[in-house]
């Protein structure tokens, strides 16, 4: 759905039953790339930017309407090729191939610098596609919302041998489309949290969505509710209209030392995710356009200062750790010598999931109707019994999560639990217990397609961090598995020549066939997760990897054959 109101035009996701495309699997790709695009959803939709600095759903908007003419008119034996955002070839392959394949901001090594890339970008070349931004499956802030809670869930319970942050309080900065979850994420856990960042509309935008509580007119305001909060063990999160480069510093000057520190601007795009001091939103804007590299100067001696500050505060006992943002290697190169003594939150906390094959699957309501994911969550309340973990999960996320765009879930689940989940779904849309079909996917940030030194494979027990071979075969064995559309991309999340990383969707519209494209999908792609985490020697994987449905050669029996559907 098109609209032009007095201007720029509004993009939101068809609802319902009806479809324009030939089947399913086109008509999911075209409302999850229009979805991307909702005002609800997207940071920028003018500009097609959906989140993490410039994160884009397509190219340009001549780009953007021939994609979605032709999935329009795509077969269901044909296959569209999207190339950084643009479309470039329809082929003939079969029905259970994918019906699209998407790369973005793919460079060869030599140029994958910021300098050359965003050249590359202004002259039409490429697209940044982010993560879930350029693969048609962006949920809004929610999709980064349990990652944050599982991340504070586990420093909760190795740091304060805890279930919760009742009692405990955070410092924190941005709140964007990514950081924005950190308020909401840290109340879900009993805590208290102070979040700042600069820009007034990101405030408000929290504020609209709930994820925050309210906002403080001054640093002294919001350190007398944060701390009041956690002595009395209350819930609430305070945004602070500032600069996180001014206000850390002044916490240490103040000998106040926050329970848990940390840091989620978009620092990996130094030139529009992180403001320097000194400077509004417009006025760094003015900046950057009359003297880029003084501006960026700026920007690394700002970043540098907070650096510098988080450091102090984990000397004096705060729990600091990098959310994955680039923070640490930006600090460093801006001269923080030791900037990599803030442990990464991988390495930290969630690894242990991601050797099980754990990471954040998602759903979304091709309907538009709200009744469909709740009807999905009473029945994935019942199948999954045994997880309390995942059960309190899903009702926090029923009671506390406001759906943005399309009505979506997301939810930790590991080897098996997405598979057994994936054919649930499917009964449900066959038996006419959903309104509509449901597309299924997953963040890129997950257990075995990606490959990110600063983040997902930090400090791998073999020394592995950097090989990336294990996201292209995430990729090829998706397409392999028969994956509805599937992704592969360069820079997302921690910034160009910083990663690679695949993303897949799988829809479950109810048919036999999708059955058996669930059946392969969703089995391989935590399993090659499993297989990645036992090559680099955890334990835990390799156990797991034993009892496995796939085999891996050398690691000793395990039954043959490939996944069945029930």
């Amino acid at each position: 759905m098109l609209q032009t109101v007095g201007g720029p035009r509004t993009v939101r996701s068809p609802r319902g039953v009806e479809r324009s495309c030939a089947g399913w699997g086109q008509e999911a790709a075209l409302r999850l790339l229009m979805n991307n695009l909702d005002p609800e959803v997207a940071r920028d939709p003018e500009h097609l930017i959906v989140y993490g600095g410039r994160g884009k759903a397509a190219r340009d908007w001549a780009s953007f309407d021939r994609i979605v003419e032709t999935l329009r008119t795509l077969r269901n034996d044909e296959t569209l090729l999207v190339q950084s955002g643009k479309p470039v070839g329809v082929f003939p392959t079969h029905e259970e191939a994918p019906r699209v394949l998407i790369s973005n901001a793919v460079v060869v090594p030599h140029w994958a610098t910021d300098d050359e890339f965003w050249d590359l970008e202004a002259r039409g070349l490429t697209m940044y596609g982010q993560m879930t931004a350029g693969s048609w499956i962006y949920i809004g802030t929610q999709g980064v919302l349990q990652g944050t809670y599982e991340t504070l869930a586990a420093l909760a319970r190795i740091e304060f041998g805890s279930p919760d942050l009742a009692g405990r309080w955070m410092l924190s900065s941005g709140l964007g489309e990514m950081g924005g979850a950190q308020p909401l994420a840290v109340t879900m856990l009993g805590g208290a949290a102070l979040l700042v960042d600069v820009d007034p509309r990101a405030l408000e935008r929290r504020l609209g969505l709930r994820y925050l509580d309210r906002l403080a007119g001054s640093l002294d305001e919001a350190l007398a509710l944060v701390q009041a909060a956690a002595r009395e063990r209350r819930a609430v999160s305070i945004g602070l209209r500032a600069n996180a480069a001014d206000v850390y510093p002044e916490i240490v000057q103040r000998g106040i030392v926050p329970d848990v520190v940390s840091d989620q601007t978009a620092a990996h795009d130094l030139r529009v995710g992180y403001l320097p001091q000194g400077l509004t939103v417009e006025q760094a804007a003015e900046a950057r356009a009359r003297d880029l590299p003084g501006y960026l100067a700026r920007v690394n001696a700002s970043l540098a200062t907070e650096a510098r500050a988080i450091l102090e505060l984990q000397r004096r006992g705060a729990k600091a750790f990098d959310y994955g943002n680039s923070f640490r290697a930006r600090a460093r190169d801006a001269g923080v010598a030791d900037a990599f003594a803030i442990p990464g939150y991988v390495p930290k906390y969630i690894r242990p999931l991601f050797a099980v094959g754990s990471g954040p699957f998602r759903w979304l309501a091709l309907s538009g109707e709200p009744e469909d994911i709740r009807r999905i969550d009473r029945a994935l309340a019942s199948e999954f019994s045994e997880n309390e973990h995942l059960l309190r999960w899903i009702r926090l996320a029923g009671e506390r999560v406001r759906f943005q765009g399309l009505p979506a879930r997301i939810c930790y689940m590991g080897y098996g639990e997405r598979e057994r989940f994936g054919h649930l779904v499917n009964a449900l849309v066959h038996d006419g217990e959903l309104t509509a079909p449901i597309a299924i996917g997953r963040d890129h940030h997950d257990t075995g397609s990606v490959a990110s030194p600063y983040r997902e494979t930090e400090a791998m027990r073999d020394g592995s961090d950097a090989i990336a071979d294990w996201p292209v075969l995430n990729a090829l064995l998706s397409v392999a598995g028969g994956a509805t559309w599937v992704s592969f991309h360069h820079g997302g999340g921690t910034g160009i020549g910083n990663s690679l990383h695949a993303g897949l969707v799988v829809v479950a519209d109810g048919t036999p066939e999708a059955d058996r494209r669930i059946g392969r999908v969703l089995h391989n792609d935590p399993g090659l997760g499993v297989a990645r985490h036992a090559d680099a020697g955890y334990e835990s994987s390799r156990a797991l990897a034993r009892t496995a449905r796939f085999r891996i050669p050398g690691l000793g029996d395990a039954p043959s054959g490939g996944p069945q559907s029930p």
